[in-house]
């Protein structure tokens, strides 16, 4: 998750530390990332996203202790001795913003004639000289995660930022591009120097394992439809993607890139992966199935359970053809009281390893615990995907549930979201 929270340097603040409390005393055992935290300044996704340095990396240590000192609170004394805690590492790539939320720094992985003219002040591609400090960088940033205390690092690569950037810059020459051996060479990098700065830190990757055309919304009823490629791009190798699939039909062949990095990732030793699609920024229909869009979102082009069905797929394809992979699956929430059922199913029948819990956490932190022991499940806490933890760090405002969670709700912030909510929905009437 990407928090919207921290300070301005780069730590953890009362809030971000109350959502790592809450993490701790759900009931899980298994922390994938926690947060995502850019491994230097120019890589935050926003200006209060968390950030790893010398600096920082004692009160982010701070911050694990928490949610340690929370489980152990709640489940006992010996109850953290299982606790698997990891920290997500990215660079933010063509979606930075590392200064101020409404002004756009991007550093991409190559040129995109689609996804580039939403950027009207232009778009910066890094160079092989940039790329390689990067990798060490990443390295600097595993070394600091091992000493504040965590077990492993997520190698971020999904979502249209960097990491999942490069794996489809097809169209970008030198030697992290065009080939798939190429497009995986800064991936392949980052590992390398993790193992050489940070021995015996375990590494994980997530991974937007398919991918389709970016989206926009229509004129005349704001539903989602997907860009039209442009005349010089009808080759899948000229135009930039990874795993890009046309239609539902297309999912197996364009999950074939997929399988070529799990293949590399094993051979390297790096067998558990959180495996996602899309991206928030361009298909977020893709990536988290919800029937209320963000503020500055498009309406569903289809039924929600369609994406969820398309994540959990996905992901029992790739399962079944790499079963020594530990595979997370994703895209949950949307199934809200049934989540539980469906999650027992798949692991029991080996379509995932482990089923990952997203946005449904800011609303219903004990949903694992509560699941477990057999409690009776909250049904008033269950996430009911109305986005607006996207809309108020899309606003500029700080990461949390504002429907449900009672401390959100009455935070001014959640007066403004809904405020920004009604203007929208009378400006889309007048349009109507």
């Amino acid at each position: 998750m990407e928090g919207w929270d921290g300070t301005r340097d780069g730590e953890p603040s009362d809030l971000t530390r109350r959502r790592w409390r809450r993490f701790g005393a759900g009931g899980a055992k298994l922390m994938w990332g926690g947060e995502a935290v850019a491994v230097r300044h120019d890589g935050r996704a926003n200006p209060n996203q968390l950030l790893i340095t010398p600096r920082t990396v004692a009160a982010i240590a701070s911050m694990r202790g928490e949610l340690v000192a929370a489980h152990r609170e709640r489940f006992g004394s010996n109850a953290d001795g299982d606790l698997y805690i990891g920290l997500q590492l990215t660079h933010s790539g063509r979606y930075a913003r590392p200064d101020v939320y409404d002004r756009p720094a991007p550093l991409a992985a190559c040129t995109h004639p689609l996804l580039d003219r939403r950027f009207p002040a232009g778009v910066r591609v890094l160079s092989d000289a940039e790329l390689d400090t990067l990798v060490d960088d990443f390295a600097a940033a595993a070394r600091l995660a091992r000493d504040a205390g965590f077990r492993f690092v997520d190698v971020k690569a999904c979502h249209g930022y960097l990491g999942h950037e490069l794996l489809g810059a097809r169209t970008r020459t030198g030697p992290y591009g065009g080939a798939l051996e190429n497009r995986t060479r800064f991936l392949q990098r980052v590992i390398a120097a993790i193992r050489a700065a940070a021995p015996g830190l375990e590494i994980g990757v997530r991974l937007s394992a398919f991918d389709t055309m970016p989206y926009r919304k229509r004129a005349r009823d704001h539903v989602g439809e997907p860009e039209t490629r442009p005349p010089d791009a009808r080759t899948p190798d000229a135009m930039p993607g990874f795993g890009v699939a046309a239609n539902d039909d297309d999912l197996d062949a364009a999950l074939d890139e997929a399988r070529g990095v799990l293949r590399l990732l094993d051979g390297l030793g790096v067998r558990w992966i959180c495996v996602t699609g899309g991206s928030p920024y361009y298909n977020p229909h893709v990536q988290r199935p919800a029937l209320f869009p963000p503020l500055d979102g498009y309406e569903p082009p289809e039924d929600p359970l369609r994406g969820v069905w398309r994540q959990i797929r996905a992901t029992a394809i790739l399962k079944r053809e790499y079963p020594r992979m530990v595979l997370v699956g994703s895209a949950y929430s949307y199934l809200q009281e049934w989540l539980p059922h469906v999650a027992q199913h798949n692991v029991r029948e080996g379509l995932c390893d482990f089923v990952g819990l997203g946005r449904i956490v800011l609303s219903y932190p004990d949903l694992p615990a509560d699941v477990l022991s057999g409690a009776p499940l909250k049904r008033a806490s269950f996430c009911r995907t109305f986005s607006d933890c996207t809309t108020g760090p899309r606003m500029g405002l700080a990461s949390g549930c504002y429907p449900l969670d009672a401390f959100y709700a009455a935070r001014p912030e959640a007066v403004r979201i809904r405020d920004a909510r009604t203007d929208a929905r009378t400006v889309a009437g007048i349009d109507k």
